[in-house]
Order: structure tokens, then sequence, then C-alpha cells
């Protein structure tokens, strides 16, 4: 009997080497769909974050963004029975920012070739991936369904994922300012830290400049993480200077943390210039 199949959509940013094992345990994603407009895009299949991200610097339009429908989740877990998986563990985005969560769900309740949980991630970007690049380890170390569920739940508690946004107009024109919106307009002029928190996005802090809220993040990180770090890691939406940032904070928590690319799902409402460090804590 195969081991449990982990799968997620492309709302995580995955670190490297994640989705990179061989055999049941290797992450499957599930991709969203980005509007532009009248076009369409499977992301990360017709549409790579490097052609995303050029697309927007051209763009009159705005991006937008649509979750998977229950039957690509279907499919998916479909593929997972036919490899010989015992099961299937869903993790989704956080369901109070996206329909995804819902679509798995359903697929879920109408799939009956193998038992299949979803776990709300309750996060995104970075913060998502590296909750399923832990759960794929412990999947490949053999862990049932049943003790992968209870992993997810415990794993989940243990994230912390801030960012810094270049600047607001990407949530203020999609709509999606949402727990910041009393505060826009005070914070125009200021470069905003984030934090994502249980699935909402609430303001850490507001620094006049991105140096100083670069600055600001790095020391939340670091006091963030003294108790100890399971995994951790960088996303970034061509954020200049990023590698002497990623160095510093490596050389703060005392190992590498790997630089990714923000994805269409996330970039889609924060716009160019993003950062986002998140880490998973030891327990």
């Amino acid at each position: 009997m195969g081991g449990v199949v982990v799968v997620t959509d492309s709302g995580a940013d995955l670190p490297a080497t994640a989705g990179e094992a061989d055999g049941p345990s290797a992450v499957e994603v599930v991709p969203l769909t980005i509007r532009f407009g009248e076009e369409e895009f499977v992301d990360r299949v017709e549409l790579s974050n490097t052609e995303f991200w050029a697309r927007c610097a051209t763009s009159k339009e705005l991006p937008t963004t649509a979750a998977p429908s229950i039957g690509a989740f279907a499919e998916c877990f479909e593929r997972a029975g036919d490899a010989g998986a015992s099961g299937v563990l869903c993790v989704t985005l956080a369901s109070s920012l996206s329909g995804t969560y819902q679509s798995a769900v359903a697929a879920a309740a109408a799939f009956g070739a193998l038992p299949v949980r979803v776990v709300d991630s309750r996060s995104v970007t970075l913060g998502q991936g590296l909750l399923v690049a832990g759960l794929a380890a412990r999947a490949a170390g053999g862990r049932s369904l049943d003790d992968l569920a209870r992993d997810a739940e415990a794993l989940r508690g243990r994230l912390r994922l801030y960012g810094t946004i270049e600047t607001l107009d990407h949530l203020r024109r999609g709509g999606r300012v949402g727990a910041l919106a009393a505060l826009l307009g005070s914070v125009l002029a200021f470069k905003p830290v984030i934090e994502v928190r249980d699935g909402a996005v609430e303001l850490e802090s507001r620094q006049r400049t991105r140096q100083r809220a670069w600055a600001y993040l790095l020391d939340k990180v670091t006091a963030v993480a003294a108790p100890g770090v399971e995994l951790a890691g960088i996303a970034h939406a061509g954020a200049s200077g990023i590698e002497a940032f990623a160095a510093e904070a490596s050389r703060r928590l005392g190992r590498p943390l790997p630089i990714t690319s923000l994805g269409p799902v996330v970039g889609a409402h924060t716009g160019p210039g993003t950062v986002a460090v998140g880490l998973l804590l030891a327990g």
C-alpha cells in the first residue's frame, strides 16, 4: 500500500525542495486561474511567475484570480488513487480569502475511492507552503492520514507569516484591503508591515521607508524565531536588494532562508516589490 499524497493549491509558494520527492509523498498542486481582463490562464501551467510579473508591468488591467473547480480537485485525488496512495491530505489557502477550500471540501465529499482530509491552512503564499512542506516531510516518513491530519492542526498553530508591501495600490484597486481598510487613508504615505494571522491580514507596523520596513521585519522575525525554527523561507515579487535582505535574515536565524518567487495568486493582490518571510516554529 502506498503512502499519503499531500495536495495543495497554487496559492502556496513552496520552498524549492518541497515538491521534488518521488512517489506518493510528493506534493501535488491544483492550480487557480489568473485573469487579465478577458484573457484567462491556468496558474503556473499556462502562465509562469516570470510571465505573470512581466504582464503586470505592461497591463492596464489588474489581474484577478479564481478558485479551482471541484472537478480539478477530484481529478487530482483520482490521480493519487491511481498511483497507489493510501489517502490524500489536501491543504488549501485560507478559506477567509478564497473559495478554494470550499471546492476541495466538496470534491472530497464526493470522492469515495480513498480517504481525503481537507485542511484550511489559514495562511497564504509561503506560510501555506511551509505548512505543506512540513507535512510532506512527515508523509514521506510514513505517517498515516489520521496522524497527518493531527499534525496539520499542530503545525498550523506554529506558522508565522510577515511581509512588506511596496504599494497598497493593488490592494486598494482590487478591493482586497480587508482588515486594512480602516487604516488605508493613514498608511498610504507609509510602507506597511503586515502579518497573516489565522487567515486574516493584519497591520503589524507602519514604517516611513522601505529600508525601515525591512529593518523592522528583520527585527520581528529574529525575535519570533528565538525559540527555534523547523522551516523558514522568503518569497518576493521582484524586490531589488532581496539577496542582501535574505543574507542578513539567514545570519540572524543561523540557517539559510531559501528565496522563492511570489506567485500570482497572492501577487495579483499585493503587487510588485512585495516581500514575505515565513517561519514554521519548532515544536
